[in-house]
């Protein structure tokens, strides 16, 4: 017989042999994947939230009892400074025009020029004498009430990558943010408005707009609304018919969709938007009052800063008592923007050319509103159970960039905070180095952020997952671990 025949029957012989082998190795795997699955003891089996797609809002139970029932996330678009705001350096005070030792030749924006002190002044606030700015002097009042994490890091110094990173846990497009995972695992307590509501700034939307916002690879259903108190939910109004015609259109919709549904229970996002024309169609009712502040005291609207002659101030001061409305009815999760896309920090806190300048508007905007938020949630007995955030997507460097008087970005050590419910008050945790250009101590990536947050609502980060394309996903990546620091 030929030798090449022979090595070709050998090769042959070897393959089935291994063809074999492993068949007999899968056929097992598959037995024991089968058995654990029937015992409850797969992490896909175990860790997934049951959804009603009829009934996507349903409230659900957590992992275990959470401290938190609802949500506010301020989110001050841009990139505020740590170093004007809540992170005090007084080594930037002695150094002020010289160049940072070591220091970057170039950051984000081109070359770096020299140290440059904070542009506010700082004074020591509250029982604990902590150092704050007085550029935000009301929320400077509340310095007793805040648990301030200093050592946050970023994976991106991008804005719409950073935006990404912090709303949904990658800087790529395409992943739920943390209001959609919120919705998904709670569901919501009021039947009649969104679960999940966004509030973007009177003067627009951020850089990556929905993605903030978005559901991603999640149930459609979990999308968050956007409204805002100048902007209401739109063609919520009844198209010119009576009440008891709009009924009886309501009523045959509700069949022939429910009959519809039920001819296609897998189509997911089916479900989804007959539930958010059901909603639509409770919300003609319930929306108009919640965003009606004419029924607001006037001292409210004042405390507030509604009647300010600064329109911006006064928009975004609306929205905060449209936050406090919808977190008093039920709503899940509010997601509050300060701060708009706009190039050269115009519109919001991206300050590279004129820091000082630009951050009086918008800290004028910011302070007052934000600020009567938090105490009319306490006043209302409503903070004991509702976590405020305040964040933003990364810091500012030290140093001001060569030839202007502003900031670089800065993803390596940045600073946000929260307060109420399960939150630790008066701490300060973490820190950056003595210029505040690094995180040093107890340093964060954002994934330790939203696994703290998801805690408080009641869920370990690393089992509330949703399989994608064959991966089981979660917030937190891979990654994450709760800063317990900051917790009662």
């Amino acid at each position: 017989m030929n030798p090449e025949h022979l090595s070709a029957a050998g090769h042959l012989l070897l393959d089935r042999r291994r063809f074999l082998s492993s068949t007999a190795t899968a056929l097992g795997s598959i037995a024991f994947s089968n058995l654990l699955d029937s015992d409850g003891l797969l992490a896909a089996n175990a860790d997934s939230v049951q959804i009603n797609p009829a009934r996507p809002y349903a409230p659900r139970a957590g992992h275990f009892p959470a401290k938190a029932k609802n949500v506010v996330v301020i989110f001050c678009a841009g990139a505020v400074s740590q170093l004007e705001t809540w992170d005090y350096k007084p080594k930037l005070i002695e150094w002020d025009g010289k160049p940072l030792p070591n220091g970057p030749a170039t950051t984000f924006q081109g070359p770096a020029g020299e140290l440059a002190r904070p542009q506010y002044e700082f004074s020591q606030r509250g029982k604990d004498g902590k150092w704050v700015s007085s550029m935000l002097p009301h929320l400077a009042e509340l310095t007793d009430d805040i648990a301030y994490i200093h050592s946050l890091t970023s994976k991106s110094n991008t804005h719409g990558p950073a935006e990404n990173f912090l709303s949904t846990g990658s800087p790529l497009d395409g992943f739920p943010s943390l209001g959609a995972w919120t919705t998904y695992a709670l569901g919501s307590e009021n039947a009649d408005l969104p679960a999940y509501v966004a509030i973007p700034d009177p003067r627009g939307v951020p850089q990556n707009g929905a993605n903030n916002w978005g559901t991603g690879f999640l149930p459609a259903a979990f999308q968050g609304t956007t409204m805002s108190a100048l902007d209401p939910i739109r063609h919520l109004t009844a198209p010119g018919i009576t009440n008891e015609k709009d009924r009886s259109a309501k009523m045959l919709l509700q069949r022939m969709n429910a009959r519809h549904l039920a001819q296609n229970p897998e189509n997911t996002k089916l479900a989804a938007r007959i539930a958010s024309y059901e909603l639509a169609a409770r919300m003609q009712l319930s929306v108009p009052g919640v965003t009606d502040l004419s029924t607001e005291p006037k001292h409210v609207l004042s405390a507030y800063g509604a009647d300010s002659t600064d329109k911006d101030k006064a928009a975004f001061a609306r929205n905060c008592i449209l936050a406090r409305r919808l977190v008093e009815k039920g709503v899940r999760f509010v997601q509050l923007f300060n701060g708009a896309y706009a190039s050269g920090g115009k519109l919001n806190w991206d300050g590279h050319n004129a820091l000082k300048e630009q951050y009086d508007v918008h800290a004028n905007i910011l302070d007052q509103p934000a600020a009567a938020l938090i105490r009319d949630l306490r006043e209302r007995g409503l903070l004991e159970e509702t976590l405020v955030v305040w964040c933003t997507e990364f810091g500012r460097m030290p140093f001001f960039q060569k030839g202007s008087k502003g900031r670089d970005h800065n993803p390596d050590g940045f600073t946000c905070w929260m307060t109420g419910a399960g939150i630790r008050p008066g701490v300060s945790h973490g820190e950056t180095d003595e210029f505040g250009s690094k995180a040093v101590k107890d340093i964060h990536p954002l994934y330790d952020f939203n696994a703290t947050i998801l805690h408080l609502l009641g869920f370990d980060h690393e089992k509330l997952t949703f399989e994608h394309n064959g991966v089981r996903r979660r917030l937190t990546n891979v990654e994450g671990n709760v800063i317990r620091e900051v917790l009662l």
